[in-house]
């Protein structure tokens, strides 16, 4: 990496589709999961990296998490996905910021 780019912050913006898959359970959250090429690195405790997501076209500021199995999941609210539920397919962008090392 050349000088000129040690500790520049860069913005990352990324698409995909997904399903939602929600947790067994009374009040189960619904989550999608971040494909490996859109994941951020892990900036803060709990695994979690704050984003901007949008689904289908509803943003909201939250944060990913990463599991300890490796994938990275987005947990997201009755409020944003409506009518969707487990098995149905939304839009996602994820919005987020990183440094250069």
């Amino acid at each position: 990496m050349s000088p000129a780019r040690a500790g520049r912050r860069t913005r990352y913006v990324g698409e995909f589709q997904s399903e939602l898959w929600r947790v067994p359970g009374p009040g189960g959250w619904v989550f999608t999961t971040v494909p490996d090429e859109h994941a951020p690195t892990v900036t803060l405790g709990w695994g979690r990296t704050p984003v901007e997501a949008t689904v289908d076209g509803k943003s909201w500021n939250t944060s990913v998490w990463h599991e300890k199995s490796g994938r990275t999941v987005l947990a997201v609210p009755k409020r944003v996905r409506g009518d969707k539920d487990h098995g149905d397919t939304v839009a996602v962008r994820l919005e987020y910021d990183f440094d250069w090392r």
